[in-house]
């Protein structure tokens, strides 16, 4: 994530709401991940939170005045908003909404909001019903027209005491929806990404399991990736400690036959498919459906073969559709993985080496070559995911 934040300036507005705390932990991660953050407390925003707060953790003193700064002959409102990649204004309360869609400006966070020629995120927090009333949902009707991106509100239980949308989203999802609005090349608009992800993990019985230690990591990466570029994403996930991005549809899973059948299922809807997941290559060929009890005997476990996802799909293929696997090897990992891209008939596979500490699983980089149909080979030593998500779909676009 931390290629969507470096170097970038974000513009943080701060509304009058007790979700003030989660800002908190925004702007420390965003900075965390390379972003120059500035932010601006309204009247109301300042009651819940003190300036010197949020001075701490940007590291920028803080906005809370119409004219309480100046540079030259320039008023603060519209050079910040000639700096920032990025406004977003989390809390975002219902009147924050209803200034920016009806073109109030009557403080420097509204008056900036009017001013305003990069993208704007919301992320609204306040009571259920102010969320849902009519005028609320007009206002964020008309902004959503005007191009503005959204994130949440989430449903639960409120500071208020009663139940429904109206929690702001968690920092998370706000980081991510952050990235979606940053980046500005949507070539992937209007497609739609399949994305397998995670382990498998196959019953001995009903405790046990074999599985491998797939992450999820690199899933993740090529989800936000495809989101970020405009695309319509589903990810077929395992049980990954990393799971994928919200904005997509995820499909939980267990087993590889699970995988197969929720891959087949959606495959005549999607333009790109991309086999991430370490697919389990073997399953139990009978779970017991109860607990196996220990003994001092030796165990015998009778494995036979999963289906092969990839290659199935590929049978299927359609005019069009683009098919990416991957080959995670020990050793000869280009070679096997050129053998593997012929085999399965796939457009493209990514090789990457796994074992010993320069390229352990799960880590967050290691070495990887992209190979192609057309002959394309290129590697990339020690590459991190994040990077490696937006080459793979450089070479999808361009090829």
């Amino acid at each position: 994530m931390n290629r969507f934040f470096a170097d970038k300036t974000v513009l943080l507005g701060i509304t009058g709401s007790i979700a003030v705390f989660k800002a908190c932990e925004l702007v420390s991660r965003m900075r965390e991940l390379g972003a120059r953050v500035h932010c601006a407390l309204t009247r109301s925003g300042a009651e819940m939170i003190q300036p010197a707060t949020l001075e701490a953790l940007s590291g920028n003193p803080v906005i809370t005045e119409m004219f309480g700064t100046r540079t030259g002959h320039t008023i603060s409102h519209i050079a910040m908003t000639r700096q920032a990649d990025l406004i977003m204004v989390a809390p975002a309360t219902a009147n924050i909404l209803a200034k920016a869609a009806q073109g109030i400006g009557d403080d420097w966070l509204s008056t900036a909001l009017l001013a305003a020629r990069s993208p704007v995120l919301f992320a609204p927090a306040m009571n259920t019903f102010m969320y849902t009333h009519a005028a609320t949902q007009a206002n964020i009707a008309l902004l959503k027209e005007r191009g503005v991106f959204f994130v949440g509100p989430a449903p639960g239980r409120l500071a208020c005491g009663e139940e429904g949308p109206g929690r702001m989203a968690e920092v998370p999802e706000l980081l991510e929806a952050a990235a979606q609005a940053l980046h500005p090349q949507k070539d992937l608009a209007s497609l739609r990404v399949l994305i397998t992800s995670g382990p498998n993990f196959e019953p001995i019985d009903a405790a046990r399991y074999i599985g491998n230690r797939s992450s999820g990591k690199m899933g993740y990466a090529l989800a936000l990736e495809a989101l970020c570029r405009g695309a319509a994403v589903c990810v077929v996930s395992g049980p990954a400690t990393q799971p994928p991005p919200v904005a997509a549809e995820i499909v939980s899973v267990q087993t590889a036959r699970e995988m197969y059948n929720a891959v087949l299922e959606r495959l005549p809807g999607c333009d790109i498919l991309i086999g991430a997941a370490a697919v389990a290559d073997y399953r139990i060929a009978l779970p017991d459906p109860g607990k196996i009890k220990r003994s001092d005997e030796p165990m015998t476990l009778h494995l036979v073969p999963n289906p092969d996802i990839l290659a199935e799909a590929a049978a299927k293929k359609k005019a069009g559709q683009r098919f990416v696997g991957f080959a995670a090897e020990t050793e000869n990992a280009v070679e096997k993985a050129r053998e593997k891209l012929q085999r399965k008939q796939l457009d493209m596979i990514v090789a990457n080496l796994i074992g010993g500490e320069r390229c352990a699983i799960g880590s967050d980089c290691g070495d990887a070559w992209i190979l192609t149909a057309g002959g394309v080979s290129e590697a990339y030593p020690q590459v991190e995911k994040a990077t490696l998500a937006k080459y793979i779909f450089d070479h999808l676009v361009s090829g």
